[in-house]
C-alpha cells in the first residue's frame, strides 16, 4: 500500500474527492496545509488523517521548504490539491514523477505562472473557448509543464460565469481525474518515457 500525502491551502474539495472515491493501492497518511485554519484540515481530521500545518506567511522561504521536506518524509506520492505555493526546484526534483497536480484547464491552455483558481476560468471565458476542462500531470520545476497523466474536457456554456464554470470543471473533471490518476500511480501502472505518460 503506497503512502500518499496531500498538500492543501484552502477548502479541500479535491481532498474530499480523494476521500470519497478512495485510492486503489494507496492510503492518504498525511494532509499538509500551507495555511493555518484551512478547512481542508477539518476534512482530514474528520477522516482520521494526520494533519500538519507549515504556514508559508509565518516563515522564511528556507524554513517553509524545510518544514515541507520534514512533513513529506516517508511518503510515496505527493498530491497537490489546491496548493497555492510554488515549490522549489530541489523539492520538486526530490519527488520526480512522484508528485501530481490537478490544473483546472486543458494544458497547454490557460496554464503557467499566474494561472490559478478563478483566474483560469476568467481567461477561458475571455477567450471564448467552447471547451475547457482539467488536467492531471506530474509536477516539474516549470509551472504546469510536467508530463500529462490524464485530461477531461468540459463544455463551456454561453451563460457561464467564472464561478459556475469553476464548479462544473471540478464536478465533471477534477474530482474524477485526480482519484483515478492517484490510483493508477499507486497500482504501479504509470510509466514516463521521453516526457510522456503511458498507462500500463
Amino acid at each position: 500500500m503506497k503512502k500518499v500525502a496531500v498538500l492543501v491551502s484552502g477548502g479541500g474539495t479535491n481532498l474530499q474527492a480523494l476521500l470519497d472515491r478512495g485510492i486503489r493501492g494507496g492510503e492518504i497518511v498525511r494532509v499538509v496545509s500551507s495555511k493555518e485554519g484551512a478547512y481542508a484540515l477539518e476534512r482530514a481530521r474528520a477522516a482520521g488523517i494526520q494533519t500538519v500545518t507549515v504556514p508559508r506567511k509565518a516563515m522564511s522561504r528556507d524554513e517553509f521548504e524545510e518544514g515541507l521536506r520534514l512533513a513529506l518524509e516517508g511518503v510515496d506520492l505527493v498530491v497537490l490539491a489546491g496548493f497555492l505555493c510554488v515549490l522549489s526546484k530541489g523539492l520538486v526534483e526530490r519527488f520526480e514523477n512522484r508528485m501530481i497536480n490537478v490544473h483546472p484547464a486543458l494544458i497547454p491552455s490557460f496554464c503557467g505562472d499566474g494561472f490559478y483558481g478563478l483566474k483560469v476560468h476568467e481567461a477561458a471565458l475571455a477567450k471564448g473557448v467552447k471547451l475547457t476542462g482539467a488536467t492531471v500531470h506530474f509536477v516539474t520545476a516549470e509551472t504546469d509543464a510536467g508530463p500529462i497523466i490524464a485530461q477531461k474536457a468540459v463544455e463551456v456554456r454561453e451563460d457561464d460565469t467564472p464561478e459556475t464554470l469553476q464548479r462544473r470543471v471540478m464536478e465533471e473533471a477534477e474530482w474524477e481525474l485526480l482519484p483515478e490518476a492517484c490510483s493508477l500511480f499507486c497500482e504501479g501502472r504509470l510509466e514516463v518515457r521521453d516526457g510522456r505518460v503511458f498507462v500500463r
